[in-house]
């Protein structure tokens, strides 16, 4: 989301009869920024909250699914911003319709919204950041990661980057204004959308909108995202070659830090389009209207596909999607190699100890003529530490079973 002031002050010229687009350059605009933008928002909303409602179920509590929920938090935010902003003005310049929002409501929330959308985009940014840093932690410095990797400090993290998110964003909200103009064919009062003083101050637009705005949004990150990645893609590599050693829930925290490896190549490729409209801008006062509307559907397209990577690459979230809004389909999905009830040893991380959940083999179970389940408490142990937390109802059959 990006140069939306000038962008919305010339749709507002725009329609109030400036006339001084191109039909071909609005037609475009039309259908990028109002109907594709449109329809990616509307789907990246739901996807979202059907994200937030999936990774807060109680068995899903953990330090990483906090900070998922965060993110599709800010995620959410930023489509809403953008459908406000972006799609519903360019429907009303290009239809003529909805000419009660273009002229009244539109100029009145975009003071609100605009800052808004930029202070959730500034959250998934950094949140998406704090994701990377906590698959680093959790998969090249394991025993760190009882400390560091905890619900409590994923919380915290939350909190800490909003509060930024809203300090970084602050002078956003004196950047746009509602000014007074008239509709020439029926002389009547509307509303517009236009820059503020701030917002026309050459040094401001220099020193914040142009080079703070690429430091803290693209260059700090994009660093910070491609080192950690590298290092967590490096152990990936080195843990698949030792695959046949490792314990099935080490495989789980592989699995893991590979799906949100593809969260961050999504937003890599979602964010280099920006980051050239802002190096053009900032550099050479190159301002493209198609680029700008290309880049803002990439930035919403970015911020809706994280639930599809989710349910492709996520067995569990997978099951309980199933679970929940399609319980046929759900049941048929249990078991398999992920499924608690087909294994033959777990182990979880809780407050620091390890537990074990054995169940003796076949033979065992005949020569004992028992197949009681022991649960055992052990010694912390050295060995990379799986985060993994059991749903309520694996604890009621452990309790039944003992």
């Amino acid at each position: 989301m990006e140069n939306v002031t000038n962008v919305t002050t010339e749709e507002a010229d725009g329609a109030v009869g400036g006339g001084n687009s191109d039909e071909l350059r609005r037609l475009y605009e039309f259908l990028v920024k109002g109907v594709l933008l449109g329809l990616v928002s509307l789907m990246g909303i739901l996807g979202n909250v059907l994200t937030m409602v999936i990774l807060s179920r109680p068995q899903m509590r953990s330090s990483i699914n906090c900070l998922l929920v965060g993110l599709a938090r800010c995620d959410a935010a930023l489509l809403v911003a953008a459908i406000l902003i972006f799609s519903l003005p360019s429907v009303a310049t290009y239809t003529g319709c909805l000419p009660h929002y273009m002229y009244y409501v539109y100029p009145s929330i975009a003071r609100i919204v605009y800052p808004m959308g930029l202070i959730a985009q500034t959250g998934s940014v950094y949140l998406t950041l704090t994701v990377t840093l906590e698959r680093y932690v959790a998969v090249c410095h394991p025993l760190r990661a009882r400390s560091l990797c905890t619900y409590g400090r994923a919380r915290i993290y939350v909190v800490l980057i909003i509060v930024f998110s809203v300090l970084y964003n602050l002078p956003r909200f004196f950047e746009v204004e509602r000014v007074t103009g008239t509709l020439p064919p029926y002389n009547t009062t509307i509303y517009m959308v236009s820059a503020s003083a701030l917002r026309n101050d050459p040094l401001y637009i220099t020193i914040y909108v142009n080079w703070t705005y690429l430091l803290v949004m693209y260059f700090v990150p994009f660093l910070a995202l491609a080192i950690f990645n590298c290092a967590i893609y490096m152990q990936v590599r080195k843990a698949n070659a030792e695959r046949q050693r490792l314990s099935r829930l080490q495989k789980k925290e592989i699995g893991l830090a590979t799906m949100l490896m593809c969260v961050v190549v999504v937003f890599f490729m979602c964010n280099i389009l920006p980051l050239v409209n802002n190096v053009l801008e900032a550099f050479y006062g190159i301002l493209q209207d198609e680029l700008i509307a290309t880049s803002n559907l990439l930035v919403a397209i970015n911020s809706s596909v994280n639930f599809v990577i989710y349910v492709i690459f996520g067995d569990k979230f997978k099951r309980l999607f199933f679970k929940i809004f399609w319980p046929q389909r759900g049941r048929c999905c249990r078991g398999g190699n992920d499924s608690p009830e087909a294994t033959h040893e777990e182990s979880f991380v809780s407050n620091g100890r390890t537990f074990s959940v054995r169940q003796p083999s076949s033979r065992m179970a005949r020569n004992n003529g028992s197949r009681d389940v022991k649960l055992q408490l052990l010694a912390p142990s050295t060995r990379s530490p799986c985060v993994y937390y059991p749903t309520d109802d694996e604890l009621k059959g452990l309790d039944e079973q003992c």
